[in-house]
C-alpha cells in the first residue's frame, strides 16, 4: 500500500480527461452523421455502446495510475 503521494494521479487524471474529451468530439463530431437516417432506438443502442465502450481500458489505466504498471499486482 502506498504511503506517498505520487506523480502518476493527478497527471493520471488529467490524461483521463483529455481522453474522454478528445472521445467525445470524435463522436459528437462523426457519429451522427454515421447514423443519422437509421431508426431511433438503433441510434439510441449505438450511442449507448460508445457511451459505455470507454470504460473498457479505464481498469488497467486506473491500475497504472495507483502501482505505476499496467496489470494487477499478485494478490498472495
Amino acid at each position: 500500500m502506498r504511503t506517498e503521494p505520487t506523480w502518476r494521479i493527478p497527471v493520471g487524471i488529467l490524461l483521463l480527461l483529455a481522453a474522454l474529451l478528445i472521445y467525445g468530439i470524435v463522436i459528437a463530431r462523426y457519429v451522427p452523421h454515421a447514423i443519422g437516417n437509421w431508426p431511433t432506438l438503433v441510434q439510441t443502442v449505438v450511442y449507448l455502446v460508445l457511451g459505455l465502450i470507454w470504460l473498457l481500458p479505464l481498469r488497467r489505466f486506473l491500475i497504472w495510475m495507483e502501482t505505476g504498471r499496467w496489470s494487477a499486482p499478485p494478490t498472495d
